[in-house]
């Protein structure tokens, strides 16, 4: 252990026990450090193994739903072929979805357009009154 006592001709052993003492903190320090980063590795490891999963899961939900889609598509279609041919139940369904995506497609559209540029305006202007009235008050000051 470190010796701390300080005594008149002494103050060599008490100089290299605090030198000693430092080396070991930084030592110690940067083992912890290592340990930690390692600690965090494998944590991150396994909460990216649970998203990939997750991740998965959600992929093969839309799968089948998708599957579910074109499932009731056929249905809308074989039930539409009770009252008019079936090219034309078929075709009037193609119509509907395609008026439907048409419809979800501008919309989006406007939506992507109302977000570009990606400034926040109101903040920037905010920033901007704050810079002006802290001007003001600086010019107040000087006078």
């Amino acid at each position: 252990m470190a010796d701390f006592r300080h005594e008149g001709g002494d103050s060599g052993l008490s100089e290299r026990s605090i030198a000693e003492l430092l080396s070991q903190l930084s030592e110690q320090t940067a083992t912890l450090v290592r340990q930690e980063l390692e600690l965090a590795k494998a944590e991150l490891t396994v909460k990216a193994k649970q998203a990939g999963l997750g991740a998965g899961m959600f992929g093969g939900a839309g799968v089948l739903g998708l599957y579910a889609v074109g499932a009731l598509t056929a249905c809308v279609i074989l039930a539409l072929s009770l009252a008019v041919t079936g090219w034309l139940a078929a075709l009037i369904v193609a119509a509907v979805y395609g008026a439907i995506a048409g419809g979800l497609a501008l919309t989006g559209k406007s939506k992507v357009q109302q977000a570009v540029p990606p400034v926040p305006e109101r903040t920037v202007e905010s920033v901007k009154d704050d810079l002006e009235s802290t001007k003001q008050r600086a010019k107040e000051g000087r006078q």
